[in-house]
């Protein structure tokens, strides 16, 4: 074999070899395909802004809530058991109160109900208000006298609790009178 004809061969060999060392050293380093996030721009907005991001193979979707929550809560409890004994040998106390609050970011307390398009009265004129505040008051007392001239006789005489159905009877009279007398007031007039 001629020389130049051997080193040839050598040299392309040489190059196949290595070029091969090289493709085997790319793929056995190669990293698998990433998905390519895309570089969202998230609106700067209020403190209290919400954002809800769904990304797929088709695309992305974005929600935004500019003031998120509109309602905010607060929670407040107390637990207090007191087992001391007192003056007369007594002295527990066993309270828990529980406060719950809602208010808008503004700190503006929900008092609770709905205000709506028509203010607090809930559109009720000022004459209305108070011909159902004197129409209650009215009733009331007409209430109370009829419970106490029927019932509190007939229930008093209960042995051992006939003075307490005997209150009781008063405030049941005086109940049912107030609502008589707001349903007659609503009824008469055009309140």
């Amino acid at each position: 074999m001629k020389p130049y004809l051997k080193w040839t061969a050598i040299s392309v060999g040489s190059i196949v070899a290595i070029a091969h060392i090289g493709v085997l050293g790319h793929l056995v380093r190669r990293e698998p395909d990433r998905i390519q996030v895309p570089t969202i721009n998230i609106p700067r907005g209020t403190p209290y802004s919400s954002y809800k991001i769904e990304a797929g193979k088709d695309g992305y979707t974005i929600e935004y809530k500019a003031n998120d929550p509109a309602i905010l809560e607060s929670q407040r409890s107390l637990i207090l058991d007191k087992d001391k004994k007192g003056l007369f040998g007594g002295g527990t106390e066993n309270r828990r109160e529980w406060r719950r609050d809602q208010f808008t970011a503004e700190g503006v307390r929900n008092m609770g109900g709905d205000v709506g398009e028509l203010g607090k009265t809930g559109g009720a004129s000022a004459e209305c208000i108070a011909a159902d505040a004197g129409a209650r008051s009215q009733g009331a007392m007409a209430g109370s006298a009829v419970a106490t001239g029927v019932l509190v006789p007939a229930v008093v005489n209960i042995p051992y609790i006939g003075w307490l159905a005997a209150g009781w009877a008063a405030l049941l009279g005086n109940n049912i009178g107030s609502s008589a007398g707001s349903l007659v007031n609503s009824a008469i007039s055009d309140c």
